[in-house]
């Protein structure tokens, strides 16, 4: 039984009403895809909303926002006494270690990896022995000296918890977090290593609410209602730079605001004492202490630049903040309505096309190319399952994509008529199941489908052009993780 925030106006703890609708325009103005906002000062939220078909109580892929989940259970550990912050990887991971390990390797600690100090250019890909190509991985320069961002790293932080309790971190983090923060373990999902081992580097799904509530327990000094859950050291550590993360700008030149430095598992802002969590495409939790203050954020953000964005938007909206109650006024009102009237804008209604009715049941089989309603996912360790045949039944408010894998036969529904259709599909082992469609005919001979999996940021176009007694087919998707361009697939 977790305890609810309370819900206050903006104005009765110094917020313009007109600040936020403002903050919001910016941020639906700019390149990004807004999807939940959360606003927290002085412990009650006075700002929510969720651009549907996003929701409260949906999970959202966090991707690197993940790392500091990880992080928070080493620093658990650290406080009940299980690690110290000093052990070297090579005393927990006897096992995985070089036989002669090089005098650097000699020197990681936990707490070089924390802040991204590995002293390694590279990091292996995750095989099921990936503790071990980790720590085979040569260490380039001294520990904690360098920076470079080291997903595999961020996951050794799960195994370093592993090795010492026995627990994984959904396990851990459950009784020593989740239950005590108010985060409801049964709605959280994890991508996986490929040894079964949480993906700590980026693989874990929760709400906006409970990415806020992980923030707020930083923002407490790691207390939380009375008890204290997080080391007071350990948090002062997290939450300051303890690498300078310059280097970023050689390959993520627009990223300005990861230039900072780095704590454990958490960035450095620009304006001064401000941190967050952060993760791919646009998921944020910023804490900005002098204002006692909290900013949860989920968009789909495409490249540096558009999350940057929003963090310096943020920047400007932080600008306006007062410390005296403001009087309330008919403003606060005003965005009440529109935060609970958030939405992503409706698809576009074409004429149907003649064609539809002749596409009635038949079958294609494809004859090259990976066809799939799926976005590949790099956290999730496992390839996409290829459609093998599919067919189509149109009907006047959209139709029926049928498909048929080696694993499993789908009906997908997809709206012609301005709207989304929701399926569920897949089943309880899958991490993401929730999936809304939307098509029109584009031209006589083009059908083009529009899918969009809810709990990720990700969606996928895909077109197909029906021609010569087949069907050619687009497929084009927003993964921020391959460059590989659109993918053309042939069915007959």
């Amino acid at each position: 039984m977790r305890k609810e925030f309370e819900r206050v106006t903006p104005e009765s703890v110094g917020i313009r009403s007109k600040a936020i609708m403002d903050y919001i325009d910016a941020l639906e103005r700019s390149n990004t895809e807004m999807h939940g906002l959360m606003i927290m000062r002085h412990g009650k939220i006075c700002a929510e909303g969720w651009w549907q078909p996003f929701a409260p109580g949906l999970r959202h892929g966090l991707q690197s926002h993940t790392k500091t989940y990880a992080a928070t259970a080493v620093g658990i550990a650290y406080t009940e006494g299980i690690l110290r912050l000093d052990e070297r990887l090579i005393d927990i991971f006897p096992e995985e270690s070089p036989a002669q390990p090089s005098e650097n390797l000699k020197k990681l600690t936990v707490c070089d990896v924390l802040c991204m100090g590995c002293g390694m250019d590279t990091m292996p890909c995750p095989t099921e022995h990936w503790i071990r190509d980790f720590l085979h991985t040569p260490v380039v320069h001294e520990p904690g000296t360098t920076y470079m961002y080291n997903s595999v790293g961020s996951s050794i932080l799960g195994a370093i918890v592993r090795k010492k309790t026995g627990e994984g971190l959904h396990e851990y983090l459950t009784k020593r977090l989740f239950r005590k923060i108010g985060i409801d373990p049964e709605n959280i999902r994890w991508y996986y290593m490929p040894d079964g081992m949480e993906t700590g580097g980026g693989g874990m799904l929760a709400t906006t609410e409970d990415n806020l509530r992980l923030m707020k327990l930083y923002a407490d000094g790691g207390v939380w209602e009375g008890e204290r859950i997080l080391a007071e050291d350990y948090v002062r550590l997290a939450t300051t730079n303890q690498n300078d993360s310059a280097t970023e700008s050689i390959n993520n030149p627009e990223a300005s605001d990861n230039f900072l430095g780095y704590g454990f598992q958490i960035w450095m802002c620009k304006p001064k004492g401000v941190y967050r969590a952060d993760g791919a495409m646009g998921q944020f939790t910023i804490v900005c202490p002098d204002q006692d203050m909290l900013i949860a954020i989920n968009e789909t953000a495409i490249g540096a630049h558009w999350a940057q964005s929003t963090l310096d938007i943020t920047w400007e909206f932080l600008k306006q903040i007062q410390d005296e109650t403001l009087c309330e006024d008919s403003e606060a009102a005003r965005l009440s309505e529109r935060l609970r009237r958030l939405n992503l804008p409706n698809p576009v209604v074409r004429q149907q096309s003649s064609l539809a009715a002749q596409l009635n049941g038949r079958v294609f089989t494809v004859e090259s190319g990976v066809l799939s309603a799926e976005v590949y996912n790099f956290m999730s360790g496992k390839d996409i399952c290829p459609v093998e045949t599919f067919s189509f039944l149109f009907n006047s408010y959209g139709c029926e994509w049928i498909t048929q894998s080696a694993e499993e036969s789908r009906k997908i529904f997809v709206s012609t008529i301005g709207s989304r259709f929701a399926n569920i599909v897949g089943g309880q082992q899958d991490q993401t199941r929730l999936l809304v469609c939307d098509g029109a005919w584009t031209e006589e001979c083009v059908f083009e489908m529009n899918l969009r999996w809810v709990e990720t940021c990700f969606t996928k176009r895909l077109t197909f052009r029906f021609a010569d007694g087949k069907v050619y087919i687009e497929d084009v998707d927003n993964n921020a993780f391959r460059s590989d361009g659109p993918r053309c697939i042939v069915a007959r």
